[in-house]
């Protein structure tokens, strides 16, 4: 109740209520059908048209008010879906349990989960929209999009054909005060093997590896924090053991592959006269991992506890090998932008990592500004992983937003953004990846800005949007509504 109360007292208490229903809820990527029946329902109340196209989005159609028919429409935009992860002692399950909101001083967050407020508060904005009457607009499509966290498939099938606006406010950004005119398009690569094991040796030691307390994040918005990587981390502590006679008999990080591995574990076992060197190996190098993570991951934290010995490993060569390219795998910063000072221009996310049970599987986000970089390292990481023998595939290319300095409703929102706060707004291209660039290409001609409030740690358990920042992003929605022609 503390939480509805405080909400409730903002500006931005219409928005409030409905993130509030959204929260309770479960919508992660792929599971968004009950979100969207909400949606559905709450457009028959407000007798507003809506139909799906064959992707899944839903397009819900506003008349203009009085005086302004026959204007251009107006298409406000966000996704549907969230990003799912949990703490690790969470027993939350995202297909069933609502999000546990709380107040953390001047944020909202969550319990022990992420929040969705990427892109919660956008779907909920564009929702306040469709309801409030008071506002003199041009006709409204209310587009929201899914799978926008995992595949981008709710944009990549767009039907253009419903939607006749060409001036397009999306609602994913996340940094208060920045009007944002470009972001990097971006391709999975996803690289799948299967190894034959053998049987585990029987003069071994085994115990347990456990890689925690890493901060992770969004692997476009955080990506120039050189935060550590649970998966290369624990790769570079493995290969150390090598000399133990090390055996492994499972390995896996991180959750996500937008997302930068905060966790890790690994099931080893050494030779029984290597036990007392590896526990030092482990030991002092932990220690140097933490001294290197001072200022950027200063929660590192390697636990190892004694195991039960597995039936099966990997053998010593496709072990020597796969750790070797995990280890030398590009992760983070590839280049910055030669045009746009201060801004990544390309970069990889290695994401998520299984070895078990002989299977082997990989998947890496690569991101950049310059379609034919994102192609180019997407690349260099699929040769390298082709050199163990596996299969490797890259899918769900998308472009790049490309900015225009001189969009007309750029113009519009940085005048209401300076009428409302005496300032100037930040002029921004954002690493992550938007649907901007999808729906530019689907929508060819169609005038595009995106911003947001202030909402940091997006893709961890952490994640936090600030309330006050969302009066602010609330009144500048509405006033750029209204100040469209």
């Amino acid at each position: 109740m503390a939480v509805e109360h405080h909400l409730n007292s903002t500006s931005a208490a219409p928005l409030w209520a409905h993130f509030q229903n959204i929260s309770s809820i479960p919508h992660p990527s792929g599971y968004e059908e009950a979100l969207i029946r909400h949606i559905s329902d709450f457009a028959e109340r407000l007798q507003l048209n809506h139909v799906r196209d064959t992707a899944g989005n839903l397009i819900v159609y506003k008349p203009a008010s009085e005086g302004f028919e026959g204007k251009p429409a107006i298409i406000l935009q966000s996704h549907l879906d969230m990003v799912p992860e949990k703490s690790e002692d969470s027993g939350h399950d995202f297909l069933k349990d609502p999000i546990a909101l709380r107040l953390d001083a001047e944020w909202l967050t969550a319990t022990n989960t992420t929040l969705g407020a990427d892109n919660g508060v956008g779907v909920a904005a564009i929702m306040a929209i469709l309801e409030d009457n008071t506002l003199c607009h041009a006709p409204i499509e209310a587009l929201f999009t899914v799978t926008e966290e995992t595949t981008m498939a709710g944009a990549q099938g767009i039907d253009a054909s419903l939607l006749s606006g060409k001036t397009l406010l999306n609602l994913d950004t996340e940094e208060d005060g920045s009007l944002y005119i470009g972001c990097a398009g971006g391709v999975n690569v996803e690289v799948r093997q299967r190894c034959s094991m053998v049987s585990a040796p029987k003069e071994h030691h085994w115990f347990d590896l456990k890689m925690s307390g890493l901060k992770g994040g969004h692997s476009g918005c955080d990506i120039h924090h050189q935060r550590a990587n649970a998966i290369q981390t624990m790769a570079r502590l493995l290969k150390a053991l090598k000399p133990c006679g090390l055996s492994l008999a499972s390995f896996h990080g991180g959750v996500l592959d937008n997302a930068i591995p905060r966790d890790s574990k690994a099931l080893v076992g050494v030779r029984l006269d290597q036990v007392e060197n590896a526990y030092a190996i482990i030991d002092q190098l932990s220690q140097t991992i933490r001294q290197e993570l001072a200022h950027i991951d200063p929660d590192f934290h390697l636990a190892c506890s004694t195991a039960e010995a597995p039936a099966t490993v990997f053998r010593d060569s496709d072990l020597a090998m796969w750790l070797n390219a995990l280890h030398s795998c590009h992760h983070g910063i590839k280049r910055y932008s030669d045009q746009f000072n201060g801004v990544v221009e390309t970069s990889n996310n290695l994401g998520v990592l299984t070895m078990d049970n002989g299977r082997i599987s990989i998947d890496c986000f690569t991101r950049s500004l310059v379609d034919s970089a994102t192609q180019e390292l997407a690349d260099n990481i699929t040769g390298l992983f082709q050199l163990t023998g596996a299969e490797v595939k890259q899918t769900g290319l998308f472009p790049g937003w490309q900015p225009h300095a001189d969009s007309n409703v750029l113009s519009l929102a940085t005048a209401q953004y300076r009428k409302l706060f005496h300032k100037e707004p930040e002029i921004k291209i954002i690493h992550a990846a938007l649907e901007c660039g999808i729906l530019s290409a689907a929508m060819p001609g169609t005038d595009m800005i995106s911003f947001g409030p202030q909402i940091e740690n997006a893709h961890t358990p952490w994640e936090r949007v600030h309330i006050a920042s969302v009066d602010r992003f609330w009144s500048l929605l509405k006033a750029t509504i209204e100040s469209i022609p």
